[in-house]
């Protein structure tokens, strides 16, 4: 089966590279677009590789590396009405979101900032880079995560 790319945002005060890094795995919950939803419950598998975005920070960028470690299963905090992430029509027989379990791989020397992924011609079509993406997970084309894997020095 071939492997995917993925780009996940997050921003760093909420949950930064350095968190999982200690961690060493964590859930990702909190996903409330059906798009990235889908793309979460459809298409990720094991050992598909993650590009690590801060959002919201100077600079914004790509940080590192993760790998799903878990596949697709129902977002528990949709369930708790504590919760800000709560969905009062999701029950647990029919969930309406769903997360992946990520593990840690790399942290960049130097992040690899936003502006120099759009500056870099190489990464045209790049979804991070385009206008109106906003989708905190995002697919990345093979051609696009080996370039970005060429600037960060990294082999993986």
């Amino acid at each position: 089966m071939a492997q995917n790319y993925w780009l996940f945002k997050s921003e760093p005060d909420v949950y930064s590279i350095d968190d999982l890094a200690k961690d060493g795995t964590t859930h990702w919950d909190g996903v409330r677009n059906y798009q990235a939803r889908n793309l979460i419950r459809d298409e990720m598998k094991n050992g598909d590789l993650v590009l690590y975005y801060h959002s919201r920070i100077k600079p914004m960028g790509i940080f590192g590396v993760a790998r799903i470690c878990r596949e697709a299963y129902p977002d528990f905090t949709q369930f708790d009405d504590s919760s800000r992430y709560y969905d009062p029509k999701a029950t647990e027989e029919a969930p309406r979101w769903f997360m992946v379990d990520i593990e840690f791989v790399t942290k960049f020397d130097q992040p690899i900032t936003l502006a120099e992924l759009k500056e870099d011609d190489a990464l045209d079509g790049m979804k991070v880079t385009m206008k109106g993406q906003r989708l905190s997970v995002q697919p990345v084309e093979k051609h696009h995560w080996d370039h970005v894997c060429h600037l960060a020095a990294w082999n993986g």
